[in-house]
């Protein structure tokens, strides 16, 4: 019986106007914006490499290793026209250098590509099935009771030995068979698009992460179509359900997840804390130059630091002492000092890279009790919409959530502390080649490469798990109190 009832529904929709226009829109909104994706991420993956090649050839270009300017780049993610996420809201550059650590809010936007062009931006694939699917699971399921009431069906249907929890059963089925079409389809013509397109190239943990965007997707559309299951079962109007089920659309969909993020404060002023994390950089800092200031006390050096009284010809010390000098030329009179100025060099990077740990591990809590913190907030208060959590969960397949945007961080921390062994094995900071170039410049041919991966699948699917686990948790009330209603419910 339940077959019965399963084949009989699956008909009604096809044979309804739903279904061929739930096709038709699906598949033209897909298929025309994975043109324009693939078009971008074509760019992104183009630009990528220019500035790769730019960030390598300025890194080579130093003559003395204080010179070093280095960049590394954030390489465009093929799985964000799935999922956007942060991809493209935090920027993609890191300047490396041992004088500073590396956090989130070094990341910097520096791009060759014409900067107006971000004023036009594409739609993901998830933000389509997030909106249209939606309303098109809640169209599905706006009558699927109420309708049946109003024409008699319901009545006929409850008069043969068939229990009404099948019935609801049936209809469920039926209904998200009907809705996985469009969205399987879809998502047929996007993976042939992509598979002729070369500048995306996925593996097999890829298409795992499609894989789970799919199952999140079904979860998504079945607490929708059981949203409008429910107001049809509590109302016996149509025209009633109809209503209801497209004001909760735009109050999920639309309204609460954008209203939440800036009506809601729940961490308060957070002025205080980066107050006491700014005083405490500022008394690393005078420490520093204290400890400057000792060993300069009894070195032979004179005159005042960075540039002492030492002879030279070549580029001139920076300001900020931030980017480093090249001595062309040392004066005679000045080379019974060079071994001393090169002890204060060692001293001073080491000082630095100290200062610049403690600094960097003072930043980093102060991003988590605020900026981290709020964003934290956030979230939690956005997550009451299922549209929200499915954004959030798809996002974290693909790696383009906050937690992906950090294991960049990550990486990038890890690569300037390999470049800081890297200089140390090479006794760099002690070295003349550290400042002067008068015998000879340095050859970088063993400059470490920067090199980002997405972590395994398995973190993916872990982080997705929690909203996953609330969308699948949403269902099983939805349903459950759909049913206690429809079996009380006198026909």
């Amino acid at each position: 019986m339940l077959y019965t009832l399963i084949r009989q529904e699956i008909l009604t929709l096809m044979m309804s106007a739903r279904f061929p226009a739930a096709v038709i829109i699906t598949l033209l909104l897909v298929v025309a914006n994975t043109i324009v994706l693939i078009d971008e991420h074509k760019n992104r993956v183009a630009s990528y490499s220019q500035q790769e090649k730019v960030h390598h050839e300025k890194a080579v270009a130093a003559e003395t290793y204080s010179q070093l300017e280095l960049f590394v780049e954030r390489p465009p993610n093929p799985l964000s026209l799935f999922s956007a996420g942060l991809d493209k809201r935090i920027g993609t550059t890191v300047e490396i250098s041992h004088g500073t650590v590396p956090t989130i809010s070094s990341v910097s936007a520096r791009n060759l590509e014409n900067p107006y062009l971000n004023l036009f931006s594409q739609i993901d694939l998830v933000s389509i099935f997030q909106v249209v699917l939606s309303l098109l699971a809640l169209l599905f399921a706006y009558d699927a009771i109420a309708g049946d009431w109003e024409s008699g069906t319901l009545r006929l249907v409850i008069s043969h030995p068939v229990r009404r929890g099948a019935i609801l059963f049936g209809k469920y089925i039926a209904a998200m068979i009907c809705l996985l079409l469009p969205v399987l389809m879809s998502l047929l013509m996007v993976m042939l698009q992509l598979s002729l397109a070369s500048s995306i190239q996925l593996g097999t943990t890829d298409f795992l992460r499609i894989g789970g965007i799919v199952a999140t997707t079904i979860v998504y559309l079945s607490v929708f179509y059981l949203i409008g299951l429910l107001i049809s079962t509590m109302t016996r109007r149509t025209a009633t359900s109809l209503m209801l089920c497209m004001f909760l659309w735009v109050v999920l969909v639309l309204v609460y997840p954008n209203w939440s993020r800036f009506t809601l404060n729940p961490v308060g002023d957070m002025r205080a804390e980066r107050q006491s994390a700014n005083q405490q950089i500022d008394q690393i800092w005078e420490e520093a130059d204290r400890e400057e200031q000792r060993f300069l006390a009894n070195s032979p050096l004179e005159g005042e630091p960075p540039r002492f009284n030492i002879g030279y010809s070549g580029s001139s010390f920076s300001a900020d002492r931030k980017y480093g000098f090249n001595m062309t030329k040392v004066n005679e009179s000045s080379e019974p000092f060079i071994p001393h100025f090169q002890n204060y060099q060692a001293f001073i990077g080491a000082t630095h890279i100290r200062a610049a740990e403690k600094i960097g591990l003072i930043a980093e809590q102060r991003w988590a009790r605020t900026t981290i913190r709020q964003a934290t907030w956030d979230e939690r208060l956005m997550k009451f919409s299922p549209a929200s959590l499915y954004t959030f969960a798809t996002s974290a397949w693909v790696g383009t959530d906050l937690n992906g945007m950090l294991d960049f961080i990550d990486t990038v921390q890890t690569y300037r502390q390999t470049l800081i062994d890297y200089l140390r094995d090479k006794d760099a900071f002690a070295s003349r080649l550290w400042f002067a170039s008068d015998q000879g410049t340095v050859d970088w041919w063993d400059l470490p490469r920067f090199r980002f991966a997405l972590t395994n699948v398995s973190e993916n699917a872990q982080r997705a798990l929690a909203d996953v686990s609330l969308l699948f948790l949403i269902n099983m009330v939805l349903f459950t109190v759909t049913f206690l209603i429809f079996v009380k419910v006198e026909v």
